[in-house]
């Protein structure tokens, strides 16, 4: 049976967590808003304050957010992107930038890696089918290894890499696996954010499989990398560097958690005190993989920005 001391432990975690997380990555955010690093700023709900949005538009901010997701998958899985039928719809057409497959060295990570980019082709084509003629056409991605590239700006932001070096998330397992959890644990707050602004029912239903299927795959990334970070502690402080820098340029609210749990248990589940996930906001998201802190339409892993009428940013408020 567990200690009772043990859980009083866990429980005290969660609340010296939240109190601690800003500080480490404070003067860092200054930095990221002035040179375009990792950013996110804090709203309440913007996508509420649009007026006249449809469950379409809602849907298609998703859309744009699976078109990035597969195409890193697929890649990495698979040595290719999602086919060109997958491609088209309204707005401008992208190309992306990069990708590659990674020589997985662990059978388990390359199985994961397959399954997750499998789901998210289906969510693709799933969307696509359920929005029908007005669905958003894929735009401009960038998911290279270059040091200009959106994923080295990620990683130099978190301090992974120094001024000017390259991170490639191609390179190795423990790369993909932090190039996924970047991705991964954003995607569960979004869809959790978007889901109660879908009218439809069945809509609703589907965004709720599709958060769902999002929250398994943050699962599995983040267990797989606390787990190979018994071994390589590197790789659970990695985590935390991401996490921090994002959780401290998202606002007053702590929305984001690496792997690490102060105290006698893992943190595969981020979730606040009452054990509940957290929401973004659209522009929040849109902060996130823009790689911008100030308010726009575009940057980061989508050079030009998503398509739809959900595109903008907003600005930093911290």
């Amino acid at each position: 049976m567990t200690d009772s001391s043990e859980i009083i432990d866990v429980l005290d975690a969660r609340v010296e967590r939240r109190e601690s997380r800003r500080d480490f990555f404070k003067a860092m955010g200054v930095a990221a808003a002035a040179t375009g690093g990792i950013a996110m700023a804090s709203r309440s709900a913007p996508l509420r304050a649009q007026a006249a949005l449809t469950d379409g538009d809602i849907l298609n901010f998703a859309l744009n957010l699976e078109y990035l997701e597969a195409q890193f998958y697929y890649y990495a899985a698979f040595g290719e992107g999602l086919p060109s039928n997958l491609l088209t719809g309204t707005g401008t057409q992208g190309s992306v930038r990069g990708g590659a497959q990674v020589a997985f060295a662990d059978p388990l990570v390359a199985r994961y890696a397959r399954e997750i980019a499998q789901d998210e082709r289906a969510h693709v084509e799933f969307l696509r089918t359920a929005i029908g003629n007005t669905a958003v056409a894929q735009p401009m991605i960038d998911i290279s290894a270059a040091a200009d590239g959106a994923f080295s700006a990620a990683a130099r932001a978190a301090g992974l890499v120094g001024d000017g070096e390259a991170f490639n998330p191609y390179a190795s397992d423990e790369n993909f696996l932090l190039g996924a959890f970047i991705f991964e644990d954003v995607g569960v707050t979004a869809y959790k954010g978007a889901s109660p602004l879908v009218s439809d029912p069945t809509f609703l239903e589907a965004a709720a499989g599709i958060l769902a299927v999002e929250a398994y795959h943050a699962a599995i990334v983040r267990t797989t990398l606390y787990a190979k970070g018994m071994a390589a502690p590197a790789l659970i402080d990695a985590t935390e560097a991401i996490s921090n820098a994002r959780d401290s340029l998202d606002g007053t609210e702590d929305l984001d958690q690496g792997v690490r749990m102060i105290g006698p248990a893992s943190n595969i589940a981020p979730l606040d005190p009452n054990g509940i996930a957290y929401s973004r906001s659209a522009a929040q998201v849109l902060n996130i993989v823009y790689l911008r802190a100030t308010a726009g339409t575009s940057g980061g892993f989508f050079p030009m920005g998503v398509n739809g009428v959900i595109n903008a940013s907003a600005g930093a408020t911290n």
